[in-house]
């Protein structure tokens, strides 16, 4: 039997202090997530970053926190679910590398299965699938990526026009990826850079239309630019009236694209003098990104 698990970041299991706090005590205190050295960086996590960030953090999740839960969660279940009925000759399972499900709770459900791991991340990073590797034993097959895969942008392709044919065109297409501190983080730009050139083409847009920028900076470190929230600002400035955001990089809405660019980010827009702020949904469990889903699990092109 052929498994199939799939892996997101994770999230607080509610909208409270208590619980975001030791979500970010695990998520902050991955090496893989902040490089800082542990002598200098462990006394700063829970000296001063777990002291304040969880209550301003349960505030904003409990702005976008759904009915059935946290947002991110509840996307990713929904993946998973609609994935096995896509794959039926396969055992399907999810798990979020911080947080619950575990990842070693979901390999002990596929158990006997021939697993392929699958970290819903289109762009290869080391804080992010390699964090994912450092957790699985060996012998797993992990896709490290689907930046360029062709059904991942038909996916996204297809779920542009569908909020075009809601809404109409835009005056302006920001693609949002998550950001990564400057050094280091080159060959995860170029992936972003080929991922956005690459729907562009599929949605035959000219280079002055659309334009890929950096969001969820943390710290002080120089990190890839342009960043989201001052270049929307600039363009609001500048006499762009309508924007619409996209951030292909999170195959799930979560606290990043629903409170940082939905709420914050449309706010600064707003206040510098733009109109018409469009936030497009990410994949979800949209048809299209299931059977792309599909496609990049198999192996197939």
């Amino acid at each position: 039997m052929k498994g199939v698990l799939l892996v997101n970041l994770g999230t607080p299991a509610a909208p409270t202090p208590q619980a975001v706090k030791r979500y970010l005590a695990e998520f902050l205190s991955d090496p893989r997530v902040v490089k800082l050295p542990r002598l200098l960086w462990l006394p700063i996590l829970h000296g001063i970053v777990l002291r304040k960030r969880p209550a301003q953090s349960a505030k904003k999740y409990a702005a976008v926190w759904l009915p059935e839960g946290s947002p991110l969660a509840v996307y990713t279940r929904r993946q998973a679910e609609a994935l096995r009925a896509a794959m039926p000759d396969f055992r399907v399972e999810h798990a979020m590398r911080y947080g619950e499900p575990s990842i070693a709770s979901a390999l002990s459900r596929l158990q006997g299965c021939s697993v392929t791991v699958v970290p819903l991340y289109p762009q290869y990073s080391e804080s992010t699938t390699e964090s994912v590797a450092d957790k699985l034993p060996a012998g797993l097959r992990m896709v490290r990526e689907f930046h360029d895969h062709p059904a991942y942008i038909a996916a996204l392709a297809a779920q542009l026009r569908r909020h075009r044919g809601r809404h109409g065109r835009g005056g302006k297409l920001v693609l949002s990826f998550h950001g990564l501190p400057k050094r280091g983080g080159a060959s995860y730009q170029q992936q972003c850079l080929a991922t956005g050139d690459l729907l562009r083409n599929a949605l035959d847009l000219g280079a002055g239309e659309c334009m890929v920028t950096f969001q969820s900076r943390f710290g002080y470190a120089e990190w890839l630019q342009p960043y989201t929230e001052p270049t929307l600002v600039q363009l609001a400035r500048t006499g762009t009236r309508r924007v619409d955001v996209f951030c292909p990089g999170f195959v799930a809405d979560c606290l990043e694209t629903l409170e940082e660019i939905g709420i914050g980010a449309r706010e600064a827009f707003h206040a510098a003098g733009g109109s018409e702020f469009y936030l497009v949904p990410c994949l979800n469990d949209s048809p299209d990104w299931i059977s792309a889903l599909a496609a990049i699990a198999r192996g197939s092109g």
